[in-house]
């Protein structure tokens, strides 16, 4: 499959076009499209409820018709997470680094954050940049190469560093779900 950028979308432009069935399927497309974008201008809360229910058929419809499609695709993502976490990526370990970094600014600056939020992100985020700066000193003071993933996994003290970091990482963020979620309702009901 080499093809260029431009050859890949005509092949695509070539089957949108090729039969009745992905023309009825881009036109269908294109009405929801333009019905929602019509719907910007006019907040018409049955337009949104009608959307709603044509994407949760067409989510039930493939869920239904190919069961063994999404269980294969539910478990090769539940693979994947279980196998990020106990075989994590570096290049994905210093992404979450400087995710949180952000995260750390934007709750230094935040004026509606409330207290409680505010304690929580700081002593999360102060744990996490203790762990990833132990990474970094354990790797350099025992002369392994971060890129070498192999070596990474065969030093159990860096591996349990980056699987604990990655824990309390997830963690933190299934608690900041669950309580935005509580301040979405907490503020939508009083």
């Amino acid at each position: 499959m080499n093809m260029s950028l431009f050859e890949k979308f005509g092949t695509v432009f070539k089957y949108m076009f090729s039969s009745f069935l992905p023309i009825g399927m881009f036109i269908m497309s294109l009405l929801l499209l333009c019905i929602l974008l019509i719907n910007v201008k006019l907040k018409n809360k049955y337009i949104n409820f009608a959307a709603i229910g044509v994407y949760i058929g067409f989510a039930l419809g493939i869920l239904l018709s190919y069961s063994d499609y999404v269980q294969l695709c539910i478990n090769g993502f539940v693979k994947t997470i279980l196998n990020y976490i106990y075989f994590p990526s570096t290049f994905a370990y210093f992404l979450i680094f400087v995710f949180i970094t952000g995260l750390m600014i934007k709750t230094l600056f935040s004026k509606k954050m409330s207290d409680v939020k505010r304690i929580i992100n700081y002593v999360c985020f102060s744990i996490l940049y203790f762990l990833f700066m132990s990474f970094i000193v354990l790797c350099v003071y025992s002369g392994v190469d971060i890129y070498d993933t192999v070596s990474l996994y065969q030093n159990d003290i860096i591996l349990s560093i980056v699987q604990i970091s990655n824990l309390l990482f997830f963690g933190w963020l299934l608690i900041t779900l669950f309580y935005e979620l509580y301040q979405f309702y907490k503020r939508k009901f009083d």
